[in-house]
């Protein structure tokens, strides 16, 4: 996560999402924090915030859409205010910003220390939210030393999230990968012990949302969720190696 995506419209499926999910529960977001790499000119995607597109996106859910705009009316895009804005209600946030200033060894013990620090915060929470720049990455290909590796959450990471059985949702940022987005989303369902779902979002650029371990709170919630948001076109299900 990049303090400049908040208020894009991957931004507003996101939080939207969470609010659905959560209900009932005590969610945890660990923001997996990346310096802003404002070059790219990333959260952009804005546009649906304008009055011309309203109709479309505000009914998915207006709180929320008044609070997106609200914060990039008044240049206020940041994971801090996110927090304030209590769109997220009483959520337990891991914010500490990554370290990616440090060298070698340093740096990997940072990183050690860092993810220590995440899973004790969200300790008490029954559903986690692990927000990674890049998404998921194969424990042997994550090199701690390298700063854009950093964007990445490592398997073994998203497995201790989703421990003893604890709903999860991992943010995956899909990739060129041989196969196309499909076959990546069939790998990482395979990797990810108790994942029974996953929510593509093919809007603009393609991220999926690994749902893991979801009892069946969070599994009616999350048909419901895809049963509104079908309209926009660009939102799949896919379960069990199956489209919905």
């Amino acid at each position: 996560m990049q303090d400049q995506y908040v208020g894009d419209i991957g931004d507003f499926v996101k939080y939207a999402l969470l609010r659905r999910l959560s209900e009932g529960k005590r969610l945890g977001v660990a923001w997996y924090l990346f310096p802003d790499e404002s070059s790219k000119g990333d959260g952009r995607h804005i546009d649906y915030l304008d009055s011309r597109h309203r109709e479309k996106w505000r009914p998915l859910d207006e709180p929320l859409f008044d609070a997106m705009k609200t914060l990039v009316c008044e240049k206020r895009r940041s994971t801090t205010a996110i927090e304030q804005s209590g769109v997220l209600e009483d959520a337990v946030f891991a914010g500490e910003r990554l370290e990616t200033q440090l060298t070698g060894k340093r740096r990997q013990e940072w990183r050690r220390q860092w993810f220590e620090n995440t899973v004790e915060t969200l300790d008490g929470c029954d559903l986690v939210f692990a927000d990674p720049d890049n998404g998921l990455c194969e424990d042997d290909r994550f090199r701690p030393g390298t700063k854009k590796h950093w964007k990445r959450l490592r398997l073994c990471e998203a497995v201790e999230l989703s421990r003893r059985r604890r709903t999860a949702v991992l943010y995956h940022h899909n990739t060129r990968r041989k196969g196309g987005h499909r076959q990546e989303i069939d790998y990482w369902m395979g990797k990810l012990p108790g994942c029974r779902a996953a929510l593509r979002w093919r809007g603009w650029s393609s991220r999926t949302f690994f749902i893991v371990n979801p009892d069946n709170g969070v599994e009616e919630r999350l048909r419901a969720f895809h049963g509104d948001w079908q309209r926009t076109n660009k939102i799949e299900l896919i379960r069990n190696g199956a489209n919905s």
